[in-house]
């Protein structure tokens, strides 16, 4: 038996092609997300690995409030540090030199057009020269001498197209913008231009204390560096010894492997995002790996029964088919992770060329990604293949003396079960969304999964009326209607093949559905709830916010078609010992009158020091009533206790926990307005308000002025940004859905090898068979197109329903424009997907097709 197999298995190339292939497209996906976040985490420890390596300690004082990347606060260890603390640990044994600088995020640079020079990497470091290192040398020119002399990186030198003699404009962090001369372009150790594509401006050190530190005559961060015969370790343990808890001392090895550890948890997430489609792709691969191995046990049925007559057990028979699966496994498995890796390392190579300078790290094989690969690969061949394995197994010998294979068994117990999954999906799916069950979020995932699944298990009872209707359009012709026969005479071949389908355009529009419900509500709620003309605001290039300063503020206020500016800033603090987010209204009446906000209890239209407002939601949730208190962390080191004084009623436009001006003008890292809202006066024209805004803000490349039906329009660009994304990545499901269809065509042409002969022989002409095989395809194709389009759409409008309140949903609104593009590109597809069948059909020895088998 096992010389059988083998010689079975090596006969029929094609077949054993078309059955590795499934596999490897399986895999290829679950085995390149694992092998993308091993490399860029490798990346990651390689290059703070070498920004760090010349650091043998490094000391900082610890911030008053710690805030997470992305937080909306000061994230940079902005605390200053007395030059007294810089001779302190001068002095200490086992010292050998102790040097004061300023490095920050928050140098913002200004190319020749006048706009901000961004890059990928959203850091814009500035900070104090001190000469040439280990890490940091002079590429051109000398380092700065005066306070309006800069040195530049040189990666910024050539993204800004400037040099030595050249001035440039810089917005430091105390938001004053000047105009530098470069003196001088540095590269850091190994000929780099930058570490990862960020900008790097180096001022004076006196000049980067008062615009980058804000603290004249003080320091940001004290690099140590170690006496000869001392270790990292224990001039660590030494310098935290004398400076006290105060201070943060960590070595050059702890500051690389904290940094680096921050973006791993990021690409963690990243990860489960890819890991996420990949099991997409593996739930379409096992519709297509099941439908291989059925066709293949139908085709083999006389051969399967002739063992049989031969005295083959049925123990034999099956484990013959299922190490058949074995063996495409395993051979599937290592091109799928040969592929994955690939996939990985070119994803790697993309995702760190955003970031010009980094450099890849080397191939690696992660255990992980090949233990996936195989497991997955081999285990999901095996579970589709074992109920073929099974009907082979029970093939009865005098099937060998039959000229076709056994017919098609009921569908009633496929039904059944389809019904009962179907039924168990929905109600874990309801239950999940409605928040009754613990497991919410495993509840929702688990019947999205099962819905499919049991969708895929009704679809052969639905493809006989639904594949009739569909093909009748194409069957105007002889070869049409043998196609839209061929298509519905094996309910469950169409079923899975379409299945395959119907699970990547499900999950695609029911995606789409609920971004574009979000879209559309997000839109409503802006231009219902927001009484604004005109918005004033910027883009983040790094982690400060772009600010409107003050005089900006006053000249908006001044304009003469301006009824109303309502401004706000934000930041991150703490409250009652915990990280929150609050807002802060330089004006709460103006804030009031444009975010169309109403009192419900107490008052909304002032606030003094120590005094806080929140709307009625935030007010419920926490139990807040008039005169509550909570206990405020400022940024800035400052600590108070605030008196709850006001609640407006329910909005979705401005909400949380709002402090005094005064209060965040004192304590918030950036107190200065993040957004203007402009209210023109009736007959004001709001195009020219926007101009005259504009012309307002001109000296602040960071800011610019929008209409209110662009700044609703920015606001639903994410939503559409993420949409593409989630569909580039669904585009390995529908490739392998794709794919599943040539290769059931590709073997149903084999398998009606003399049914094809003989209708060549009474007249089928090439053209015809062509047009024939075609027909099946695009049938199949738009069969599953369309019931994924009525699946995905039912999930969606679910989902939206359910979240409805938790998330602030409005109506259900169905992507109509992308159903009907997935509906048109699914006949394209499906005639794509017939040209290799067909051609395998046209080609056909008429003779030999009459005499095969």
């Amino acid at each position: 038996m096992l010389k059988a197999t083998l010689k079975s298995l090596l006969a029929r190339k094609l077949r054993l092609t078309l059955s590795t292939l499934a596999v490897v497209l399986s895999v290829m996906f679950v085995s390149g997300s694992l092998v993308l976040t091993d490399t860029l985490g490798r990346t990651f420890d390689n290059l703070f690995a070498n920004i760090f390596t010349y650091t043998d300690v490094q000391v900082s004082a610890k911030p008053a409030v710690t805030t997470q990347q992305g937080g909306g606060g000061a994230t940079d260890p902005t605390t200053p540090i007395a030059a007294a603390t810089v001779d302190k640990v001068a002095a200490l044994p086992g010292v050998a030199k102790a040097t004061g600088g300023v490095f920050l995020n928050g140098a913002t640079p200004i190319g020749k057009n006048g706009k901000v020079v961004v890059n990928q990497t959203g850091q814009q470091f500035g900070g104090s020269w001190s000469g040439e290192d280990d890490l940091v040398h002079l590429y051109q020119g000398r380092g700065p001498q005066a306070d309006d002399e800069i040195v530049v990186n040189n990666g910024l030198a050539k993204t800004a197209k400037v040099k030595v003699g050249d001035t440039m404009d810089v917005i430091t962090r105390d938001q004053q913008r000047a105009t530098y001369r470069i003196v001088g372009l540095m590269q850091y150790a190994g000929g780099r231009d930058s570490m990862a594509g960020e900008s790097a401006v180096f001022f004076t050190t006196r000049q980067a204390q008062s615009a980058m530190l804000q603290a004249p005559g003080q320091y940001n961060a004290i690099d140590v560096k170690a006496a000869s015969g001392v270790s990292d370790e224990q001039l660590r343990d030494t310098v935290k010894a004398s400076l006290g808890g105060q201070f943060e001392v960590q070595t050059g090895k702890e500051l690389s492997e904290q940094s680096s550890q921050g973006i791993k948890n990021i690409l963690k997430y990243v990860n489960y995002v890819l890991l996420g489609f990949g099991a997409v792709a593996l739930l379409v691969g096992v519709f297509l790996i099941l439908n291989t191995f059925s066709i293949i046990v139908a085709q083999r049925t006389q051969e399967l029964a002739l063992l049989r007559a031969m005295g083959a057990a049925r123990g034999q028979i099956l484990r013959s088919v299922l190490l058949e699966a074995v063996l495409i496994g395993i051979v599937g498995s290592l091109f799928g992770f040969l592929v994955g890796l690939g996939l990985g390392a070119l994803g790697a190579q993309l995702f760190v060329g955003l970031a010009d300078g980094a450099q890849v790290a080397g191939l690696g094989f992660p255990i992980s990604a090949v233990i996936a690969s195989f497991v997955i690969g081999i285990g999901v061949t095996i579970v589709a293949a074992l109920m073929p394995a099974v009907k082979a197994s029970r093939v009865a010998p005098i099937a060998a003396m039959r000229e076709s294979a056994t017919p098609d068994r009921p569908l009633t117990r496929l039904t059944v079960s389809g019904a009962i999954v179907t039924a168990l999906a929905t109600g874990a799916l309801v239950w999940g969304l409605t928040g009754a069950g613990g497991a919410t979020l495993a509840l929702v995932f688990g019947g999205v999964l099962g819905v499919l699944i049991g969708v895929a298990l009704l679809t052969p009872i639905i493809s006989k009326p639904l594949v009739a209707a569909l093909g009748s359009a194409l069957s105007w012709s002889v070869p049409g209607k043998l196609g839209r026969r061929n298509s519905s005479r094996n309910p469950r071949r169409t079923a899975i093949t379409a299945g395959a389908v119907m699970i990547g355009i499900a999950i695609v529009t029911a995606i789409s559905t609920i971004f574009t419900s979000l879209s559309t509500a997000l839109g409503d709620t802006l231009d219902q709830d927001l009484a604004a003309d005109v918005v004033v605001l910027g883009q983040r290039t790094n982690e400060i916010p772009p600010l409107i300063t003050d005089d900006q503020l006053k000249g908006l206020q001044q304009l003469p078609d301006v009824q109303t500016v309502a401004a706000f800033s934000a930041d991150a603090v703490q409250v009652d010992g915990k990280q929150e987010f609050v807002t802060s209204y330089l004006d709460p009446a103006a804030v009031a009158t444009v975010l169309k906000l109403k009192t419900d209890e107490g008052r909304i239209d002032r606030l003094g020091p120590g005094e806080f407002m929140v709307d009625r939601k935030t007010a419920d949730n926490r139990s807040f009533k008039l005169g509550s208190t909570i206990t405020v962390t400022f940024a800035k080191g400052q600590q108070k206790t605030l008196t709850l004084v006001g609640i407006s009623g329910p909005t979705n436009v401005g909400g949380g926990i709002v402090v005094d001006y005064a209060d965040a003008k004192a304590g918030f890292a950036f107190p200065q307005a993040w957004q203007a809202f402009l209210a023109a006066k009736d007959g004001a024209s709001v195009t020219g308000v926007k101009d005259a805004a504009n012309d307002v803000v001109k000296d602040n490349p960071k800011v610019q002025a929008y209409t209110k039906d662009e700044y609703i329009s920015s606001n639903q660009q994410q939503f559409t940004s993420i949409l593409v994304i989630v569909q580039v990545l669904l585009l390995i499901a529908l490739a392998i859905s794709v794919l599943g269809v040539i290769n059931t065509l590709l073997l149903s042409v084999i398998e009606r090898t003399r049914e094809l002969g003989l209708l060549r022989a009474v007249g089928l002409r090439r053209g015809q068979t062509w047009r024939m095989v075609t027909t099946e395809s695009i049938v199949i194709t738009v069969f599953g197109t369309v019931l994924g389009l009525a699946v995905g759409a039912a999930l969606g409008a679910a989902i939206v329903t359910a979240l409805k309140d938790a998330i602030g949903f409005g109506a259900i609104t169905l992507p109509w424009m992308l159903m009907v593009v997935y509906f048109i590109a699914s006949i394209v597809i499906g005639g794509i997907a017939g040209l290799i069948p067909s051609v395998r059909a046209v080609r056909l020895n008429v003779l030999g097709a009459i005499a095969y088998e």
